[in-house]
């Protein structure tokens, strides 16, 4: 019996451990977004709304305070799903269950990377729906790993804040990965 228990104690600390790395890549790497831009203007990305405008002294300033607002805007929008469909996505999880939550952030999640691997200078709007997609999938990921405190109830009581926070850390912590 003892045995049993111990191998039982050892996969609910495996569990938690690959559900903070988890969340420590993929629940909160939209919020990386700002480091992120940096990278998409040295590609070109929104390039064509930049202009040339006369600056004091008649010396010419390369205008980009409209690339600044497509890229503040992607990131406005992918916010705003993030938190507005964290209802339906708890219903989802709910009413069907872990697998079927996982399922649908994993879908989520791997179209939006893909739309980001598939943008372009070319194609730069395909970032508006791709961190959205990103987004509310990490965020059900997230969602459906907070099950996992009760694997660590021999140190701290399930639904201790202790452990909620060792699975939301990693979320914030995953923006500069």
């Amino acid at each position: 019996m003892q045995v049993l228990e111990s191998k039982l104690s050892a996969r609910r600390c495996l569990t938690f451990a690959t559900g903070l790395v988890e969340c420590l890549c993929f629940a909160g790497a939209v919020f990386g977004w700002a480091s992120l831009v940096f990278v998409l203007k040295a590609d070109g990305y929104f390039s064509s709304l930049c202009f040339n405008s006369t600056g004091v002294n008649d010396t010419q300033i390369l205008d980009c305070s409209a690339q600044d607002e497509q890229f503040s805007l992607i990131f406005t929008i992918a916010s705003f799903m993030n938190n507005f469909l964290t209802l339906p996505n708890g219903f989802l999880y709910d009413h069907f269950g872990t697998t079927v939550a996982r399922l649908f952030a994993i879908f989520l999640y791997t179209v939006g990377t893909l739309m980001v691997a598939l943008s372009s200078p070319a194609l730069p709007y395909l970032l508006f729906p791709a961190l959205p997609f990103m987004a509310v999938g990490g965020i059900l990921f997230l969602i459906s790993n907070m099950q996992l405190e009760t694997c660590l109830a021999h140190i701290a009581p399930p639904s201790s804040i202790f452990t909620m926070e060792l699975l939301i850390l990693p979320q914030h912590s995953s923006s500069s990965l």
